[in-house]
């Protein structure tokens, strides 16, 4: 029902906008749960590509809402400032684990085509095959809402912002 959507309180840009088609509401609600909630893929990875898709795709809403959400995941300001494009992504990491993340992160999002397969070499020797499936899943359906977000262009939560402001990340 979508009144359970709004029971704790102001809903979020994306849920309230959804609110206007009920039945799309009711069914993007357990996918995107399943997509971002608990899972195999620790939060702050989840936050390295979220924040690096939403950057690429270049969607407002989601740089400044994951900005924030990525801070409180536990990336640094530097990790952050990297993911955004304001400094080397390669300084900022040192696991090459997540360097792979983030190199793969940004392929998915800035081309139509396959992921090269050197960039795909090296998510696959770094996650086991059910991480890459969900982090594909994490990273796709992060560049839909980006698109949907942009084109309606949402705004981001004013406590969002507030924090943005305080750490100079706006």
């Amino acid at each position: 029902m979508v009144s359970d959507r709004f029971a704790e309180g102001e809903p979020g840009a994306i849920t309230a906008s959804l609110a206007h088609v009920p039945e799309l509401l009711c069914a993007i609600s357990p996918f995107l749960r399943a997509i971002y909630g608990p899972s195999a893929i620790s939060p702050r990875l989840k936050e390295i590509a979220v924040l690096r898709v939403s950057v690429r795709m270049q969607c407002r809403f989601c740089t400044q809402t994951h900005t924030a959400v990525a801070r409180r995941s536990g990336l640094s300001r530097d990790e952050v400032v990297a993911l955004r494009g304001r400094a080397p992504a390669e300084t900022a990491f040192s696991d090459p684990r997540e360097r792979a993340l983030v190199r793969w992160a940004e392929a998915m999002a800035l081309g139509p085509d396959p992921v090269a397969p050197a960039i795909m070499s090296l998510l696959a020797e770094s996650f086991a095959d059910h991480e890459v499936v969900e982090l594909a899943m994490i990273a796709s359906a992060t560049m839909m809402l980006a698109r949907y977000c942009t084109a309606l262009e949402l705004p981001p939560s004013a406590a969002t912002l507030e924090q943005l402001r305080a750490e100079e990340l706006l």
